[in-house]
């Protein structure tokens, strides 16, 4: 499987779809890959595998447990990838409805064990992402499964997701996790602005002309986020990030 021009990255994706596929059966439908491996600007030593999985029908507790067990394998076979592999596992009935209702998932990300979780409206523009912007791995190509998202929808979803951010990052004092809320603000605010997603990098350059006075901010997120996830809380830094999270979801919001 050479998908991307990174070795290690195709030996793990041929690893987790071999494994997927023994681990679901014909439950698994589709498998696809987003992200910055898809959109552009992958950092080989801190950017995740990001991945959608599309069931047949829901992960019932026997499958939850054995999904457990495979990715706990995967990274003690493959520590460089330790959180930083994200898989959401959605069935096909809840990626046909995304838009009238909401469906229980289960997803495993950075900073989260696998667990079960609700996919509200505001990940409508994630969804949106997989069905335009994805490489499929295995199955359909994902806009026979999942239904249309306009580009209207795609935005309002933006700003949907935009509007929690004020309070989420009161808490994020790691400077990883500050850099990681201020490359989203940065993205939300392009993809506002521009109807599209594109990469933290190119979002963050193109924030900084925008945004002149923020841009020693959003340098240093970029500084921060190759520097990885092992670095000490930086208060210090916080009260401007804090500050910049909430002028730019002002400006998403229009308040």
């Amino acid at each position: 499987m050479q998908l991307t021009s990174y070795s290690d990255v195709n030996n793990v994706l041929e690893i987790i779809t071999t494994r997927l596929k023994a681990t679901l059966g014909d439950t698994l439908v589709g498998l696809y890959l987003e992200g910055s491996l898809v959109i552009g600007d992958f950092e080989p030593s801190v950017s995740d595998i990001d991945l959608v999985a599309a069931l047949a029908s829901d992960i019932d507790d026997q499958e939850f447990a054995a999904l457990q067990a495979m990715h706990e394998t995967l990274v003690a076979e493959h520590p460089a990838w330790y959180d930083r592999i994200e898989v959401c596992y959605i069935s096909v009935a809840a990626l046909a409805s995304i838009k009238s209702r909401t469906s229980m998932i289960v997803n495993i990300s950075p900073g989260e064990p696998i667990h079960r979780t609700e996919a509200r409206r505001e990940w409508l523009m994630n969804w949106y992402l997989t069905r335009e912007k994805s490489v499929t791995l295995y199955g359909p190509s994902p806009t026979t499964i999942i239904e249309p998202i306009s580009k209207a929808e795609f935005v309002q979803s933006v700003r949907d997701h935009a509007q929690g951010w004020a309070s989420w990052v009161k808490d994020m004092r790691n400077p990883y996790a500050q850099s990681y809320a201020i490359l989203t603000m940065c993205r939300a605010l392009y993809a506002y602005t521009n109807g599209e997603q594109v990469s933290k990098q190119a979002a963050a350059l193109w924030a900084q002309q925008q945004l002149p006075e923020w841009s020693d901010v959003i340098q240093q997120a970029l500084v921060w986020r190759k520097g990885g996830k092992d670095l000490g809380a930086d208060d210090a830094a916080h009260p401007r990030t804090v500050q910049f999270v909430k002028h730019v979801r002002g400006l998403i919001l229009g308040s």
